[in-house]
């Protein structure tokens, strides 16, 4: 089995294999600013989600639907951050000790 094939490859092209572009950075980062944002702009009374939704579709929506809607978004919101969360720890502690496999 080689095992040195990817580093080979990455050599000859003159680029270091480890190191991520600047297209993935930006979506690292839209990963961690957008339910950031949702969360933090997101309305916190029922009758804001319902007058939101009738504002962008025209649609009007009843108070428990809205209730429904807003505690769906902030826990959408929150188990993307604790995901990322997770996965940055993760890569954290593989960069450390990269004979540990999880």
């Amino acid at each position: 089995m080689n095992t040195t094939c990817c580093q080979g490859a990455a050599a000859a092209k003159g680029k270091n294999a480890g190191s991520p572009g600047m297209a993935s950075r930006l979506v690292g980062l839209a990963e961690w600013l957008i339910p950031s944002t949702i969360l933090a702009l997101m309305p916190k009374c029922p009758a804001c989600v319902a007058a939101y939704v009738a504002l962008a579709t025209g649609i009007g929506i009843l108070m428990p639907t809205a209730t429904f809607i807003r505690y769906a978004m902030g826990v959408a919101c929150v188990a993307s951050l604790a995901f990322l969360l997770n996965r940055s720890i993760r890569r954290a502690l593989l960069r450390v000790a990269p004979t540990i496999r999880a």
